[in-house]
């Protein structure tokens, strides 16, 4: 895993040294890692949605049908959720020092929020405002990708402070 990650590491930052005046490298890491993730994301829904269930909805025995375009998206996101972590904790986050099960509880709860917030965009651009599926969930990732790197990085893989603080001042008494 370690090969890996340092390959990774090494493939991205070698496309860093332009962007270095406008990106710090933590920021980057997330655009090229979250980018190739996202772009997964977007290929797996079209070719659910095209592809496995010709634009057509998912029948649920005594239920009312998932409409083509939620299917798709749970389909895409089953494969790009756990690959989204991984590349969070192990490339982006790194120095985050806070435990890996908090880490993937906060990752968790960040990624059911962005996944209700995804359902309700893409009901609203579909259904609604009748936008293309594709077009509507690629605007959904790009508006949710920045929601979700502000809350990754201030708390999913936030970097806790080693020493505590004291509740009063240390007067040295």
């Amino acid at each position: 895993m370690r090969k890996t990650r340092d390959n990774i590491l090494r493939f991205i930052d070698f496309f860093h040294p332009p962007f270095r005046r406008w990106i710090d490298l933590q920021t980057f890491r997330y655009l090229a890692c979250g980018g190739s993730n996202q772009l997964l994301n977007i290929f797996l829904y079209w070719f659910c949605f095209n592809i496995i269930l010709l634009k057509q909805d998912v029948p649920l025995p005594d239920m009312k049908p998932i409409g083509g375009p939620i299917a798709s998206f749970i389909f895409a996101s089953a494969f790009t959720i756990p690959i989204g972590f991984v590349l969070s904790k192990y490339v982006v986050f790194q120095e985050s020092n806070l435990r890996g099960r908090i880490q993937l509880f906060r990752y968790m709860v960040l990624t059911g929020t962005c996944f209700i917030l995804n359902y309700w965009m893409l009901k609203l651009f579909v259904n609604v405002m009748h936008i293309f599926p594709t077009v509507s969930q690629t605007i959904t990732i790009v508006l949710l990708a920045i929601f979700s790197y502000i809350v990754q990085r201030f708390f999913t893989f936030r970097v806790k402070n080693a020493e505590p603080e004291l509740p009063f001042p240390d007067t040295g008494e």
